[in-house]
């Protein structure tokens, strides 16, 4: 069966420096796979790499058996790839309505009303802020709203970019349950994630990146229990 999204081999460079090496890593559909590791080691030059920002510079990555390393951002998410990015990037003067239309640009907004209504039951409090600016909302706020504004281009490939990053515990234990949530309608999730406890507890699979090259793969469960991620990424407990 073809994988949704394959890296073979995947080298990345930034200028003179190598930043990705010799990636390779399986995400089926319905899966959710999570990314792991340390700051400054690759996770989201992996994820961008996808969107071509930077472009691979050797090796393959493929999306339902098609080479997409050459393909243009636009073409890669009106074809069912959607990213929350890292420090949510929301668009700080629109509205929390405005926000989540400009996540329909890659599928034309047929389904705006329906799918913003969706939103609004999934992320209660962007109902309760749809008049409001992005910019006067909270952190957590302003991170369910970018999940929210990639899940309204009805991706068939979910990538979060660290949506853990800066918020206080209660909120991240809101928004991976709602990611929980999420799963379990089928949807496919590529989670990068410096909270490695909650990324593993959610995800089916994982990988450890260490200096731009995958170290360790297994099931969350596996590396959940595996010493040395637990001494390198969980406190050791």
């Amino acid at each position: 069966m073809t994988a949704l999204l394959e890296f073979r081999e995947v080298d990345v460079f930034y200028g003179p420096i190598q930043a990705l090496h010799k990636v390779s890593l399986t995400i089926e559909e319905g899966e959710t796979v999570a990314l792991i590791g340390a700051n400054g080691a690759g996770k989201s030059t992996l994820l961008m790499s996808i969107f071509g920002q930077p472009r691979a510079a050797g090796g393959q990555i493929l999306y339902r058996g098609q080479d997409i390393s050459r393909k243009s951002a636009h073409f890669v998410a009106s074809n069912g790839i959607a990213q929350s990015p890292e420090g949510r990037r929301v668009f700080p003067d629109m509205s929390v309505e405005e926000n989540l239309l400009m996540g329909t640009i890659p599928i034309g907004n047929q389904y705006a009303a329906e799918d913003m209504q969706r939103m609004f039951e999934l992320f209660p409090v962007l109902k309760e802020r749809r008049n409001q600016r992005a910019m006067t909302m909270s952190g957590g706020e302003q991170q369910m709203l970018a999940i929210a504004r990639a899940l309204m281009s009805r991706p068939k490939l979910l990538l979060l970019d660290e949506p853990s990053l800066g918020l206080a515990p209660l909120v991240v234990r809101q928004i991976f349950q709602t990611l929980r949530e999420l799963a379990k309608t089928g949807m496919t999730i590529f989670l990068v994630e410096q909270n490695a406890n909650h990324a593993l507890k959610l995800s089916d699979r994982g990988y450890v990146m260490v200096n731009g090259e995958i170290r360790l793969s297994g099931t969350g469960a596996e590396l959940l229990g595996n010493q040395d991620v637990r001494n390198a990424y969980l406190g050791g407990h």
